[in-house]
């Protein structure tokens, strides 16, 4: 593995067609790859690697919210349902967001602690996808992350009862505008009850890096179970057909 990220160049639509049909999207990729011998022993390692990387390439403007992934849950029932949180930290423990535990997404890991996470560097060519168990952080940790955040994110999240539906977007401006008043810049706001973080404990962590004709390479950390010392999971890794 190099630390060139593999970049991929859309062609040109040839056609008008070519532009409303999916079908006809091609992407070339570069020929970097992973290689199991320069693999680091645990998937945080590779992860602080690319997540590095990725901040580069959004230094450079290649790459935009590299901390934006994909969360998907799925109710009691199965039904899945997916949206866009930004990574908030991460270490050996796992991954964390902070969301409204009252919103769907909260309320289905209640019900089903089984979640998903991608994240899309398709500037890079590159994918993570995370597999694991959610659980809420403690209360401590949420509000110390609260306090780090924006004034205005901080009045937004009392604002909002997220996931509910409301009539009109004024409902949510004045909601906003009230707090506004209530607390104003300056002021100290109080981390809200129905909200904080999780954190996914990763049963396996994939990375996805593109090649040519479509050969991609994909090598997935798998936890092995406690290790014996207690000190995190022992990993193996498997290599996955594109």
């Amino acid at each position: 593995m190099t630390d060139r990220a593999a970049a991929s160049a859309a062609e040109s639509p040839s056609a008008a067609s070519s532009v409303s049909d999916p079908a006809a999207i091609r992407a070339h990729y570069g020929l970097d790859g992973l290689a199991e011998t320069e693999l680091p022993a645990t998937p945080v390692e590779l992860f602080a690697l690319w997540f590095t990387q990725a901040l580069a390439a959004a230094e450079a403007g290649v790459l935009h919210e590299p901390n934006a992934m994909v969360v998907s849950t799925a109710d009691a029932e199965g039904r899945p349902s997916s949206r866009t949180v930004l990574l908030k930290g991460y270490d050996e423990r796992g991954f964390v967001f902070f969301t409204n535990y009252d919103s769907r997404k909260a309320r289905e890991l209640a019900a089903n602690p089984n979640i998903a996470l991608l994240f899309p560097w398709h500037p890079m060519a590159r994918q993570v996808i995370v597999t694991g168990t959610a659980r809420r952080v403690a209360r401590e940790e949420t509000v110390a992350y609260f306090r780090t955040r924006p004034h205005g994110s901080q009045l937004g999240a009392w604002a909002s009862a997220q996931s509910s539906v409301i009539a009109t977007r004024d409902e949510l401006d004045r909601a906003y505008a009230d707090l506004e008043a209530r607390y104003p810049e300056g002021e100290q706001v109080p981390a809200p009850p129905h909200w904080g973080g999780f954190r996914v404990e990763p049963r396996s962590v994939e990375f996805w890096q593109g090649r040519a004709n479509r050969l991609h390479d994909r090598l997935r950390y798998v936890g092995a179970g406690q290790g014996a010392d207690a000190a995190g999971p022992a990993w193996t890794v498997e290599r996955l057909s594109p």
